[in-house]
């Protein structure tokens, strides 16, 4: 007779004591709210005051590029993506997970600290670019080992939901760098916000960074990676084998996270906190009332993130992005509309529904990417379509709005944008074959050979 524990466990083997996988789940719910919040506070001082401060030498183009400076750490993701995934398949998932928060905070805490343009001119902006490109580095690099933490030691009936605890680190993050800037706004208002209250946020990163590699620090390697490093079988050449064998696999499961990930980036690269609040622009809204409904937005995300993880493990994964497919498309036709009335309440509502659908075309793609590629190259391959999907998904998602809105002069033509992101998103879905419950461990690396392409023989 068949052990219970073996059976119901990601890899196959024995499952480990339910205390350890609820260790494993706080942790990498706190290790990617730290990262995701030093991410987000770049995003969103990047539309309220880093124009003014590091590009006022451009003039009227001083927003756009400062926007353009969100995306350019995203070009630096496929980097990090490339060096965790390759030492995340030799040498483990937990060693990575703590040198990536490190990177991260470190690089946040800089920024702080960096003096401004009218300050050493020219070299302001080109040091906050170099830091941003460390943040990008960083990012790319957390994701994969945080979703392969949290899904190789969940029990395999369960992976959506504990999937999910490092999706929500990122609403989680939004929502944390939200309230800060808006506590911030509050406490230091007016001039003196633009003048020193931004840094506050940043510099706050030294006391979230000590807490995040504490907990990190405590959790157990990933049952998967630890088989695999027992039998002495970790691949030499991971990313080789990836292109080689995988290679239009990457390009579809990348092609699903840039739909989410581009009408995402409309609150977490910015965008909406510039055009509500900017004074030239059609509504001209204070600066906290903004960012308090960006944080009730976030909210609504983490609630919606969590609970498609959950229905992913009863429906399946491609029906719970589906679902969630045609909630985001009704969530983009409304957003603008309700933005436009100038109304804060009818902004936080658009927000709100927008979130939705961002929720259920996120919770459960931790699970989704970790149950498409084989044991020995998953770092690899998880880390990697995540880091090609933001690039063409939200990497300059608000630097396309902003242009978009300069162009046509209505935000109608970002909303066709977003719509069509989020086409893309459902054909690419729509691609993939559903592979909920698939053994994971290194027993089962020639059924998860298999190419998960419907269009693959």
């Amino acid at each position: 007779m068949s052990n219970p524990a073996q059976d119901e466990h990601s890899s196959g083997r024995t499952a480990p004591p339910s205390s350890d996988r609820r260790r494993v789940a706080f942790a990498t719910v706190v290790g990617t709210t730290v990262e995701w919040y030093d991410f987000f506070v770049y995003a969103s001082a990047a539309g309220l005051v880093f124009g003014k401060l590091f590009f006022s030498g451009l003039g009227a183009n001083s927003t756009l590029v400062s926007f353009a400076t969100v995306g350019v750490s995203f070009l630096f993701r496929p980097l990090g993506a490339f060096l965790a995934g390759h030492f995340g398949d030799k040498y483990g998932r937990r060693v990575v997970l703590v040198l990536t928060l490190i990177l991260m905070g470190v690089a946040t805490t800089v920024i702080g600290v960096l003096p401004t343009f009218d300050q050493i001119g020219v070299l302001a902006p080109v040091l906050l670019i170099l830091l941003r490109v460390l943040q990008g580095v960083s990012a790319g690099g957390e994701w994969g080992g945080a979703v392969l933490m949290a899904v190789e030691h969940a029990p395999s009936k369960r992976r959506g939901l504990f999937g999910a605890s490092p999706q929500i680190g990122v609403p989680l993050g939004l929502l944390l760098a939200s309230g800060v800037l808006a506590l911030t706004s509050l406490l230091v208002p007016g001039q003196a916000f633009l003048d020193w209250g931004w840094r506050i946020p940043f510099l706050l990163s030294v006391v979230l960074i000590l807490v995040g590699h504490y907990v990190r620090r405590r959790v157990e390697e990933s049952p998967v990676f630890r088989e695999i490093a027992e039998r002495r079988e970790q691949t030499r050449t991971p990313i080789v084998q990836l292109f080689r064998k995988h290679a239009v696999l990457v390009l579809v499961a990348a092609l699903v996270f840039a739909g989410n990930n581009a009408v995402g980036y409309m609150t977490t690269g910015g965008y909406i906190q510039n055009y509500a609040t900017n004074p030239k622009g059609p509504i001209g809204l204070d600066r906290g009332p903004v960012l308090w409904a960006v944080t009730a937005s976030a909210a609504t995300w983490l609630i919606s993130t969590w609970a498609a993880g959950a229905v992913s493990d009863r429906i399946g994964r491609r029906r719970t992005y589906v679902i969630g497919w045609i909630a985001q498309l009704a969530g983009v036709a409304v957003l603008f509309p309700l933005v436009d009335t100038g109304n804060i309440v009818l902004l936080a509502l658009g927000l709100i529904i927008l979130s939705v659908g961002l929720g259920f075309t996120y919770g459960q793609q931790a699970a989704f990417y970790a149950e498409l590629f084989p044991a020995s190259i998953r770092f690899s391959g998880v880390s990697i379509s995540y880091a090609i999907g933001a690039i063409l998904g939200g990497a300059f998602a608000p630097t396309i709005a902003t242009a978009l809105v300069d162009a046509t002069g209505t935000s109608v033509s970002v909303a066709v944008y977003l719509a069509g992101m989020t086409v893309i998103g459902l054909i690419a879905t729509l691609l993939l074959r559903d592979r909920s419950g698939i053994p994971l461990g290194p027993d089962h690396e020639a059924e998860q050979a298999v190419s998960p392409l419907r269009f693959s023989k």
